[in-house]
């Protein structure tokens, strides 16, 4: 065993730990060996020009081995991994045997053959490197010496004492039995395999390595999957584990796994262990996090191994060299630890499972540090007084007017983009900036920045719970928050205001279709909340794969809005985990057109409700007419107004009824268009029109027009929807339009806030109680009462609990 340190192109420490010589790796423990080592490395091929037996600048020699691959285009990121085509799996001896190492964990394995044969049926070629044959042969000969004792013996016999059984002896007896099994499990999913035994000198031998290349090929032409393992019944026993006491370390290979992927040109290969892949810091110790993603090149990344297998020879550094090597040559690598359910399938899948190596050296920081660094400045910011903050969002809102034309032109770039890739219309509209829009957002800034003022630690309630026992609930900030959107960049500094008014950190996840106009708005953010707050307080997470980490991230984040689609909505309330979202998933909204009615006033409703901002989610999406308007003038007139603005109309089932050459019938009545297109439908009242809504909206927005005040009050009360307007657009419903200078987002749930969430939906409460040395002891034994006398609020301005004028003295 050798404790061994891995150094960076610069001579910098990149990671170390313990390890074991490998087959193709060598660490050897002095200058003498080094040189003999790299020496008989160098047989495979001739050695690079930069390469030396004592290496450059201190660094320890970096073996080289010819090969017969040529490089192919790899994964820079996990959603490349959808698209491979020949995988490569291979399996540590921690992975498929038991926990006392007699024998296979037969589950475990019979889900990794599972996961491999379903890669199979998606036309991807598998090739398996295993370990197991010295742990099935050691089950089986255990056995027959315990059979061969005497009564006595094998009373006396301990589990983790007594004669070692011979390796080699151990792989000739379970190398059988092993294929056997293997092959009895593929056999279930109709899948034919192949075993390929193999040893150093088969890659040494220029010929030999032709052959078994050819071999593997061939193999993976005629769909088989091809199992292979070094031949551990003539190599060279490997040496004893004295940390187990005696039990057999049995064969690392994990570089024979990278050798025959590079050799085959696989498009992944995938390192399976007991570990979860690299770590910042000792696994389990405070602060230290799982890398999923780790580029080699990166000078400044640093890792420390997770701790090394229970069984096996090589350890993590093992994999780490081998895995590198062969992103160097071509194949994409991710180390996982082959314990997690369906670990190969989620891979594949592109999830967030083990470390996954990349070329890109264009990493952003992890979401793991940004989420804590984002709670650390959060806690910064809600130490911040109400004047700070003032400055903070009215900055923000300048810089949206001085910088107007480079964040134009970087919003010109994404439609561009856009257009070019296809996005759909709505998503498009959605996604374009104007001065306009850019005067509405600093409008709306300032109104937030004008409200900031008494929103944190304003005093709700007071209550005297006894003399001099005084209780209060005040306002304070969620935590973190989480907010995803699709398009929308409008959104970025609308939520970053917020979110700094309330005194909540904020992780933000743009739509890569919005790339550039996002990365501007948040450097605005950040210079504005730079003077005065940590700029990592609000962090933009701009690579692709992070939504689902994200999701899990339950320690740092304590509320996740969703903004976008419905798909986008529902996608995230299925796979968060453990943290409320606040959203809606869907903008189905009405308008009622009641029989007593002013048609004029009902037509530019319904026309402002549609036509205004069609991919906005509060815009009609069904529009129900009381059934004594049909075949009317002012029916005639409502289609006649909708078709000379461009909309297409369906029709309901009573409309399609009714009406014998109608519109073309709807495809839901849960339809949300998000264009110009709309649902009509009849109804027969004002309650068959609430029964419609209840049952069909997404309780977002629903409007009913109407000169009948007690129809309209029936209306308010009996539809259940986060906004039920009377004698307006659906339009209204907006944050900026109900003075809340900007929105979050609109709220369709039952708890905490519905309908568009301003500052105040971003805030929760906490209960402050000061006494005078006050025990509950006290009043059980009743020398003391309770009162319970709720206590009057300051007059004017709220009362709020300042900290900024404190002084901490030692």
């Amino acid at each position: 065993m050798y404790y061994t340190t891995i150094l960076s192109k610069s001579g910098r420490s990149l990671c170390h730990g313990w390890s074991t010589r490998s087959l193709i790796f060598a660490t050897t423990s002095s200058p003498s060996n080094q040189s003999s080592a790299f020496s008989s490395l160098s047989r495979a091929g001739p050695l690079p020009p930069s390469a030396s037996p004592t290496g450059r600048r201190g660094q320890e020699p970096r073996a080289y081995i010819s090969t017969s691959h040529s490089l192919a285009a790899q994964a820079l990121f996990r959603s490349d991994l959808i698209n491979c085509k020949r995988v490569v799996i291979k399996l540590g001896s921690a992975v498929i045997t038991r926990e006392d190492e007699c024998g296979l964990a037969l589950g475990r394995l019979a889900s990794i053959v599972e996961q491999a044969c379903e890669l199979h049926s998606m036309n991807k070629q598998v090739i398996m490197v295993t370990s197991g044959a010295i742990a099935f042969g050691k089950q089986k000969l255990h056995h027959e010496m315990l059979m061969s004792m005497s009564m006595r013996q094998t009373l006396h016999t301990s589990k983790r004492q007594g004669s070692l059984i011979e390796p080699r002896a151990c792989a000739a007896v379970g190398q059988s039995g092993l294929m056997s099994l293997y092959e009895a499990m593929f056999n279930q999913y109709g899948v034919k395999t192949a075993q390929v035994l193999i040893t150093k000198p088969d890659f040494f031998h220029e010929e030999s390595r032709k052959n078994l290349i050819g071999t593997l090929k061939e193999l993976l032409q005629l769909s088989i999957v091809p199992i292979l393992n070094t031949n551990d019944a003539v190599a060279p026993p490997p040496q004893i584990d004295k940390d187990l006491q005696g039990v057999i370390s049995l064969k690392d290979n994990d570089s024979l796994a990278a050798r025959l992927a590079v050799e085959v040109d696989a498009d992944l290969m995938i390192l399976m262990s007991d570990v979860d892949g690299l770590y910042t810091g000792p696994p389990g110790h405070e602060g230290s996090r799982l890398l999923h993603s780790y580029c080699p090149e990166v000078d400044e990344t640093s890792v420390i191994f997770g701790e090394k297998s229970r069984v096996g020879l090589g350890g993590m550094e093992s994999k780490v060299r081998a895995a590198s090597w062969a992103l160097d040559n071509g194949t994409s690598v991710v180390i996982c630890n082959g314990h997690e359910d369906r670990a190969i399938h989620n891979i594949v899948s592109g999830k967030n499972v083990g470390t996954f190596f990349t070329k890109s050296k264009v990493q952003s920081a992890p979401v793991e540090l940004m989420a804590m660094q984002a709670r650390e400045g959060g806690r910064v910011l809600q130490t911040t007084t109400a004047k700070q903050k003032h400055l903070i969002i009215t900055k923000l809102a300048n810089l949206l007017l001085e910088r107007q034309r480079d964040i134009l032109d970087a919003n010109s770039r994404d439609i561009e983009a856009a257009n070019k890739s296809g996005l759909e219309p709505t998503l498009v509209s959605r996604l374009v900036l104007s001065e306009r829009k850019l005067h509405t957002l600093h409008e709306g800034l300032k109104q937030i920045a004008n409200q900031s003022s008494d929103i944190v630690g304003r005093v709700v309630r007071r209550t005297l719970l006894a003399d001099g026992l005084e209780l209060k609930q005040v306002t304070t900030p969620i935590g973190v928050l989480l907010v995803i959107f699709e398009s929308r960049p409008d959104c970025l500094p609308q939520v970053a205001a917020l979110s700094i008014a309330s005194g909540n950190a904020l992780l933000l996840k743009g739509g890569k279709e919005a790339y550039h106009s996002n990365q501007i708005l948040h450097s605005l953010v950040q210079e504005a909340l730079e003077p005065f707050v940590p700029k990592e307080t609000i962090c933009l997470v701009s690579t692709r794969e992070e939504i689902e980490s994200l999701l899990e991230l339950n320690e740092y984040i304590d509320l996740i809005i969703p903004r976008g689609s419905n798909e986008l909505v529902s996608m995230i309330q299925k796979q968060s985990q453990g943290i409320p979202v606040l959203g809606h998933s869907e903008g189905v909204c009405h308008v009622y057109i009641d029989q007593s009615v002013d048609e004029d006033m009902a037509l530019k409703i319904v026309r402002d409700s549609k036509t205004d901002y069609p991919a906005a989610c509060n815009a009609v999406e069904t529009i129900l007419v009381n059934k004594n308007h049909l075949r009317t003038p002012f029916f005639e007139d409502l289609f006649d107004m909708l078709k000379s603005e461009g909309v297409k109309i369906y029709s309901g089932p009573r409309l399609a009824s009714a009406l014998k050459f109608g519109p073309p019938p709807a495809p839901s009545l849960h339809t949300e268009y998000g264009d110009l297109s709309v649902t009509v439908e009849l109804v027969d009242d004002v309650r068959d029109a609430i029964r419609h809504i209840n049952k069909y909206s997404s309780s977002h927005t629903d409007s009913i027009v109407t000169k009948d005040d007690n129809v309209a009050e029936v209306f308010l009360k009996g539809v259940d929807s986060a906004c039920v307007f009377h004698n307006t657009s659906t339009r209204f419903a907006d944050g900026y339009r109900f003075g809340l200078g900007a929105e979050v987002g609109i709220s369709t749930c039952r708890i905490h806030a519905r309908g568009p969430v301003g500052v105040e939906g971003l805030l929760t409460t906490k209960w402050i109680l000061n006494g005078e040395g006050h025990i509950v002891e006290d009043f059980s034994k009743g020398k003391k009462e309770y009162v319970h006398r709720p206590l009057p609020l300051p007059q004017g301005a709220a009362e709020r609990e300042e900290v900024e004028d404190v002084e901490l003295k030692d």
